[in-house]
């Protein structure tokens, strides 16, 4: 069965003086017309009205005839019209209570980025033209488009430390579901360790923030004694920045590598669902958790597995999958963090980590094939959880 996988492929690109200026003129119209439609739409829902996409589209015409807004027809107006559509889609999220209320954006902080439709550009030959531009973009093609790629949306960002780059929505039509595999595996994130596998693999975690924190701090420090609006503020700046994007690449990378094999080997994965914005504010943790991105680990390893038809299954936060005994269900009271290994009551000595991986993986398929709780059943006949009877029935 075909699928037809929209993909993005995101490059480096190296802006002429002409194009830079360009473009930072709308990412400026972008954030101005942004913050205008929210503030517009929050007005409204202060007198319990609301405003859609159309109505602030009627007004973003009414704008551009403005004098004081004028400046808003020289950057191409699709950018404009699809900073619309975001906002409504950060409303349908808020509404859907899947998300909270949108904010406005900063100049300072907010993400500065564009996007492009396919009537406001042109890809032909491998050569990249945004409307309002006479010269193409020079983009560093570090991989090959799909052939006969034919992108839907391009999107133009520069991050804070001054790289810029592009990025094509297209469909991928080698993206395709995997043969089946009969195998699956359960997943501890740790600290420690930054996954732990049913298989007792343990995947030792890069700490990339680590490595580069004295440098990071060094920097920093410098920044802090640069005087504010100043030329040597604004380069202090651009190299903490430099240091964060290196940091960030390489763990995206590292992530990117981990959660690729785990799809490819596994058909059914189990990891747990964790609320990383409540453990950041234990301050003693918060770096090292962060470090660790639990949550980019886990979105990656969603959408890779919706391309290549397998299957992730959350077990429940709740759960405890560390003071379970895998092999006879005991559970006991308290498991602090400092303690590593343990001796069940029935003799068999736990790792930890590994335990929970196995409990993990127990939990998962027991929810799939039994559809029971993820919690222990102490009230089944043989005084049993529907864990232990899973595993029980995969047993020679």
């Amino acid at each position: 069965m075909s699928t037809h996988v929209k993909r993005a492929f995101k490059y480096r690109f190296c802006p002429t003086d002409a194009q830079a200026a360009e473009l930072s003129r709308t990412f400026g119209c972008v954030r101005k017309v942004y913050n205008m439609a929210l503030a517009v739409r929050t007005e409204a829902w202060a007198r319990q009205e609301r405003v859609n996409y159309y109505q602030t589209s009627a007004m973003l015409t009414a704008w551009k005839k403005t004098e004081e807004l004028a400046y808003l027809n020289e950057v191409s107006s699709v950018p404009l019209q699809q900073t619309l559509r975001h906002l409504q889609t950060a409303f349908t999220h808020f509404f859907g209570r899947r998300a909270r209320y949108p904010r406005f954006k900063s100049r300072k902080t907010s993400r500065r980025s564009a996007e492009y439709t396919s009537s406001a550009f042109r890809f032909r030959d491998g050569a990249l033209t945004l409307a309002k531009m006479a010269e193409p973009l020079a983009v560093v093609w570090s991989r090959p488009l799909p052939e006969g790629a034919k992108p839907s949306t391009v999107t133009v960002s520069q991050d804070a430390a001054g790289r810029w780059f592009v990025s094509l929505l297209c469909e991928d039509p080698s993206v395709q579901p995997l043969p089946a595999r009969g195998n699956a595996v359960g997943i501890d994130a740790g600290l420690e360790h930054l996954l732990t596998l049913s298989t007792g693999e343990k995947i030792a975690n890069p700490r990339h923030e680590r490595r580069d924190r004295a440098a990071l701090a060094k920097q920093q420090r410098r920044l802090a004694k640069k005087e504010k609006g100043s030329a040597n503020r604004a380069r202090a700046r651009l190299k903490v920045a430099k240091i964060h994007a290196r940091i960030a690449d390489r763990r995206r990378d590292t992530l990117h590598k981990i959660t690729t094999r785990l799809v490819r080997e596994n058909q059914t994965i189990v990891i747990e669902d964790l609320a990383v914005r409540n453990m950041v504010r234990n301050h003693r943790l918060a770096r090292s958790i962060s470090d660790a991105a639990w949550s980019e680990f886990r979105s990656m390893l969603k959408y890779k597995a919706a391309w290549y038809g397998r299957e992730v299954i959350a077990v429940d936060r709740w759960f405890p999958s560390s003071r379970l005994c895998s092999v006879c269900g005991t559970l006991r009271d308290r498991m602090p963090l400092n303690v590593r290994t343990w001796t069940c009551d029935c003799g068999t000595t736990h790792d930890r980590d590994v335990n929970a991986a196995h409990n993990l993986l127990a939990a998962g398929l027991a929810v799939t094939v039994c559809g029971a709780g993820v919690r222990p059943q102490r009230s089944t006949p043989d005084r049993q959880s529907a864990t232990k009877q899973k595993t029980s029935r995969r047993e020679p």
